[in-house]
């Protein structure tokens, strides 16, 4: 597996001691599970563990001690939430600091300092996530500016970052519904005349593609022409209904409508319009339901929900596909503990990293 791993997202830990527990209580036995003598890890660090790492280069090392004995790599950071990305309701808090506020920046450099001491030494180089700028409101074009600025100012940190490690560390700036780089074709619109495109590129995050209703090989088609790269694809499913004003659907979507994350919601309208609503309680009151729903959900890739709902799983095959062999691919499920039908993250995350491997990987996405 080399290189795929799953985002510790999904684990509530905040400082280095907690992450280990949870490391030792999950990660390790999906890594026995899997028979394999490495499991990748895309790591999350929440603010305070990646400042504390960032100013004591000995405490990296000795993590990435703890991380070598327990068999495992970080091949990717994800640094989009800041913290708190277990509390009972994060909802709009998850883009807080959005890259206005250079708290943002500074987690974002911290993160790459560290991943600069723990990628594999056998990477070419390795790659950290963040948020599209912020929520789409408010913002304005004084917000544009300040973030533009903050990220010029992390780009410098990521160079050194990278002459540190020898290797180039490249951030991956993560369309998402709803912000101000709501899809792909914002990302490109924005990065392009802003940002160097040796440090800076694309996270796709195929629930996101999927629930935007944009074509995959279209979206990786147009980073790549505008001299962008996909740095990583995020792996992940979200949930589909053709007909959602079909009663058995929409008892089955209110399951969905849980309190803890923001489930955002696209309709097929007419002549390619998609309508939209932020959170799934807002969909079900709102929405038309004329034409199919994508909503924001990540649903385990192995498991395919109730019908007639149903997995955007043909849309990671097509974008993985799209995008290439040289991708890191981060299955990225953090809703086990929100899922309508309770699961065992262990069984689970071994069983989407099997998954992932024999459809994504051995069979390179698309057959």
């Amino acid at each position: 597996m080399t290189r795929l791993c799953y985002c510790t997202n999904v684990h509530p830990a905040e400082d280095v001691a907690g992450i280990l527990r949870q490391l030792d209580a999950y990660a390790v036995p999906v890594r026995e599970r899997l028979g394999c003598d490495r499991l990748g890890l895309g790591l999350w660090l929440a603010a305070e563990a990646a400042a504390e790492l960032a100013a004591d280069p000995a405490a990296v090392r000795r993590l990435r001690a703890e991380l070598d004995a327990r068999g495992l790599s970080v091949l990717t950071l994800n640094a989009f939430p800041y913290g708190g990305f277990h509390q009972e309701v994060v909802k709009h808090s998850v883009y807080r600091p959005d890259w206005t506020d250079p708290a943002r920046a500074r987690y974002t450099a911290d993160c790459a300092y560290v991943l600069a001491g723990l990628m594999p030494e056998d990477a070419d180089g390795a790659s950290l996530s963040t948020l599209p700028l912020g929520w789409r409101t408010p913002w304005s074009p004084e917000a544009d500016r300040r973030a533009e600025s903050a990220l010029r100012w992390t780009a410098g940190e990521l160079r050194k970052a990278s002459a540190r490690a020898g290797r180039p560390i490249r951030l991956a700036v993560e369309p998402e519904p709803g912000c101000v780089l709501d899809t792909v074709a914002d990302a490109v619109r924005w990065l392009v005349p802003r940002v160097d495109p040796e440090v800076v590129g694309i996270c796709l995050d195929t629930a996101h593609l999927a629930v935007s209703f944009a074509e995959p090989e279209q979206a990786v088609a147009a980073v790549e022409e505008a001299g962008l790269a996909v740095v990583k694809v995020q792996a992940s499913a979200a949930l589909h209904v053709d007909d959602p004003r079909d009663p058995a659907a929409r008892r089955l979507l209110a399951r969905y409508a849980e309190p803890r994350y923001l489930h955002q919601v696209r309709e097929a309208g007419e002549r390619g319009r998609v309508l939209a609503a932020d959170d799934l309680p807002e969909a079900l009151e709102t929405l038309p339901g004329r034409g199919a729903w994508r909503v924001h959900f990540h649903i385990p890739l192995h498991a395919e929900p109730e019908r007639p709902l149903r997995a955007t799983t043909d849309v990671l095959r097509r974008a993985v596909a799209a995008a290439g062999d040289k991708v890191v691919i981060e299955v990225e499920t953090y809703t086990w503990q929100v899922l309508p039908r309770g699961a065992d993250p262990v069984d689970g995350i071994a069983a989407e990293l099997e998954w992932a491997q024999r459809e994504l990987v051995d069979e390179g996405g698309v057959r």
